[in-house]
């Protein structure tokens, strides 16, 4: 009997990947299903992007790279801090990762030793809880709803800080909820963190470009607390580059170290075409990128307008993003007859068999009162996937 290593015990499968996968199964057997799960641009990457790397092959740029990444491309991430965030980070406190997933992972095995905690705001993003059990950290959630506008105040987040606290981690605009943190709001959270110096930021800022609401702000801008903080982004979402898998940090160069060693024995330099065309992207213009998140805005206004239609669904106004992330708890204990709904994933499961739209329960962000919709696909599919739905719940009782 193979035994397989304890550490696998300590997480789950990825919620998101799971359902998408689902999806797929079922659209081989002839079911139209709308996958409403995966977070992905359905944008093609802009074409001077693809230019470069097309170029770049052209140019011989397919050996080994550096473990850190090319220097030209993290000088360019470097002035990019500084251009559009108010950072400074200097080349040397850049890695360059295969995915801002990977850039994560990296910042939370640097940092942690077995039974540190790490503080999460809920909702958060699928992978950090699972990411922290597998650094031998100890996930601490702090809740939030979407009457917060699924925010926790500075004084829910103080409370969760003990003396194993070593980091805090967050994402602005968020995944799953779309929320986005003021420059206010954000002066406040690193204003009640000056007082805990030995407590790291990590900053998830994946979906910068995808805001709806005005300019961008970055944790890391603030002097009294910068030494502190670790900015993650990548290519993602803001420029339609997710099978490229290009992520990105800025640390305090100690932390870079530590990740550019750790980087050294898991995967080496991310691939060379990929940085190509990430300086590219982040040489070139952004109109392509505006455009993208003008076409996110609109179907979040479609969203939210035919979402209000369906009884029982509780809303934020994401600012960012693209996803709606309703509280459903009022189905809770309803059925049609065949099926009782008791929990969120069972509410994913019905929609999925009797409306044929895939989504993904709030369990896995920590809000099991919820469900996750993506809206990164085409205008017609949304129209048709609410509709479905509606009808299909309509039918519990």
């Amino acid at each position: 009997m193979i035994e397989l290593a304890s550490r696998l015990n300590r997480i789950v499968e990825s919620n998101t990947l799971r359902m998408a996968k689902l999806s797929r199964e079922l659209q081989a057997q002839g079911k139209d299903v709308i996958n409403l799960s995966l977070g992905e641009p359905d944008f093609q990457t802009p074409q001077h992007i693809k230019d470069a790397a097309k170029k770049a092959i052209d140019d011989g740029f397919t050996f080994y790279t550096p473990v850190v990444g090319y220097l030209d491309l993290r000088q360019a991430i470097s002035e990019k801090f500084k251009r559009e965030n108010g950072l400074d980070y200097p080349a040397d406190q850049i890695v360059v990762s295969t995915g801002a997933k990977q850039s994560i992972i990296n910042v939370l095995l640097s940092l942690l030793n077995a039974g540190d905690e790490v503080i999460i705001p809920t909702p958060f993003w699928v992978s950090y809880s699972e990411m922290v059990k597998l650094s031998e950290g100890v996930p601490v959630y702090v809740h939030s709803n979407v009457t917060q506008d699924y925010k926790p105040t500075v004084s829910q987040i103080e409370a969760a800080i003990t003396p194993k606290t070593k980091a805090f981690i967050f994402s602005s605009p968020c995944n799953p909820t779309g929320s986005v943190f003021t420059k206010d709001e954000l002066y406040s959270i690193a204003k009640m963190f000056e007082k805990y110096p030995n407590i790291y930021i990590i900053s998830d800022e994946i979906y910068e470009h995808i805001n709806f609401i005005g300019k961008h702000e970055s944790i890391g801008q603030f002097d009294f607390i910068k030494d502190r903080v670790i900015t993650i982004n990548g290519m993602s979402k803001g420029f339609a580059m997710t099978g490229w898998r290009l992520g990105y940090i800025g640390a305090p160069k100690l932390i870079a170290q530590a990740c550019e060693k750790l980087q050294g024995q898991f995967t080496s330099g991310a691939n060379s075409i990929a940085q190509r065309a990430a300086l590219a992207a982040l040489q070139g213009s952004l109109e392509p990128t505006l455009e993208m998140t003008k076409a996110f805005h609109r179907r979040r206004d479609l969203v939210l307008g035919l979402m209000k239609e369906i009884e029982g669904f509780k809303l934020n106004i994401p600012g960012g993003a693209f996803y709606v992330f309703p509280d459903v708890s009022s189905y809770f204990g309803k059925s049609d007859g065949a099926t009782v709904i008791n929990n969120c994933e069972d509410l994913c499961m019905y929609i999925l068999h009797n409306a044929n739209v895939s989504i993904v329960g709030g369990d896995s962000f920590g809000a099991p009162e919820c469900v996750r919709f993506s809206y990164a696909t085409s205008d017609e599919k949304l129209v048709e996937a609410i509709k479905r739905i509606k009808e299909a719940l309509s039918k519990l009782k």
